[in-house]
């Protein structure tokens, strides 16, 4: 009997070439849905900009591209533009409109995941109004946003700023007026949908900040931490902010500020309330404030200017009815001439009979461990009034 030997068997070599094609096949249905995802962005950004435009709002680009394959969609625009026509009370759709240019945008998507779009800003950013040449320039050392919701619908929302500062442009002159060293602004929608009666829920925070020309109080660095909670919206349509402001208040929508502290130098103070806007457009409200320190803004009211300049006559008619703005300025005139530098004194002491009439008004509080104030903070008519003194005036929203 014979040895039989068995050759070994064979196998079909086609095996060796299955794994090498599916990645082939694979990567080419990548490669065609990343193609097609990036020629959508041209159409689905020209559908927005049409809807924005109706509201007054026109965004434009000099150059867009897309990159960023194979597993991101970046979305770069240069010589971005913003105009924008009748979204402020006094503005008509009449006028120039006022234009906000940048030097980039650049938003960047994961493919494998569209509903988050990450965008970064390159400053230095310009305003001009009425069609002249810049009246602000921005400036900021990093810029960021990100959206969470899109394509269907925005969920949330947060915008980062790092190093902001405005400076308002007079010729080749700059002057600042505002800076902060770092913000934040977040907002998520907690109730109802973007389409049918959204309840937004809104944070922001800044660091270092400071305000030039709104009022003495703004001008040096405060840090503030704000929570509000904003109702009364009927959708998210495009819409100007006026015609939006307008349907808040005829639906008695409202801010409710749920939380805020503001802290300047040793200055602390938080307040909790509820602002809405009455049939002109105008701040309506109360704010319920406790204040550590409040000795040190009385000065920065103003109070003693006023008195030096004058009391005005519908502060009298007021305060004192009967009495004349004449009658007050010949009597610190009198007190003048009877003992030289009596009625400057008393001006400016002024102050601090207010000071004791405002602890008078309020009550004893504790704030962080220290001796503070509680009182109302009440807007009425557009006007900010801390106890019985007008602090402030605000424009209408509509």
């Amino acid at each position: 009997m014979s040895d039989l030997t068995l050759a070994p068997r064979r196998r079909p070599l086609w095996r060796l070439f299955i794994m090498p094609v599916l990645l082939l096949v694979a990567a080419a249905a990548w490669s065609a849905f990343w193609f097609y995802s990036a020629s959508k962005v041209d159409e689905t950004a020209d559908a927005w900009r049409a809807r924005e435009a109706r509201s007054g709002r026109v965004y434009d680009c000099a150059r867009r591209s897309v990159a960023g394959y194979p597993f991101r969609l970046e979305v770069r625009c240069d010589g971005a533009s913003v105009s924008l026509t009748s979204q402020t009370a006094g503005q008509t759709a009449a006028q120039a409109p006022i234009t906000a240019k940048l030097g980039e945008i650049l938003v960047v998507a994961q493919v494998y995941d569209p509903k988050l779009l990450i965008a970064e800003f390159t400053a230095p950013a310009t305003i001009s109004e009425q069609g002249d040449q810049p009246s602000m320039v921005v400036n900021w050392r990093t810029a960021r946003s990100s959206i969470v919701g899109l394509p269907a619908v925005p969920q949330r929302i947060s915008l980062v700023f790092d190093d902001p500062a405005i400076d308002r442009v007079s010729g080749s002159m700059q002057t600042p007026l505002a800076r902060a060293k770092h913000i934040e602004l977040h907002g998520r929608l907690v109730e109802g949908t973007p389409s049918d009666h959204p309840v937004i829920e809104t944070a922001l925070q800044i660091a270092d900040g400071s305000v030039q020309e709104l009022h003495p109080l703004l001008a040096q660095p405060f840090d503030a931490d704000v929570r509000a909670k904003l109702s009364g919206l009927r959708d998210f349509s495009p819409k100007p902010w006026p015609q939006r402001f307008r349907e808040i208040q005829a639906a008695g929508g409202h801010v409710e500020i749920v939380q805020s502290r503001i802290q300047q130098g040793d200055v602390v103070a938080v307040a909790a309330g509820s602002l809405g806007l009455d049939a002109q457009g105008r701040l309506e409200g109360e704010l319920q404030m406790t204040v550590a320190g409040i000795e040190k803004v009385i000065p920065a009211l103003g109070i003693e200017k006023m008195l030096e300049e004058g009391v005005p006559q519908a502060t009298l008619d007021r305060v004192a009815p009967g009495v004349k703005t004449q009658d007050v300025n010949n009597l610190f005139g009198a007190l003048d001439r009877a003992i030289p530098g009596l009625g400057k004194v008393i001006k400016q002491n002024a102050n601090v009979g207010v000071a004791a009439g405002i602890n008078a008004l309020g009550k004893e509080a504790v704030l962080e461990g220290k001796p503070a104030r509680a009182f109302p903070l009440r807007f009425v008519d557009g006007a900010v009034f801390l106890g019985p003194l007008k602090v402030a005036q605000t424009p209408p929203l509509f």
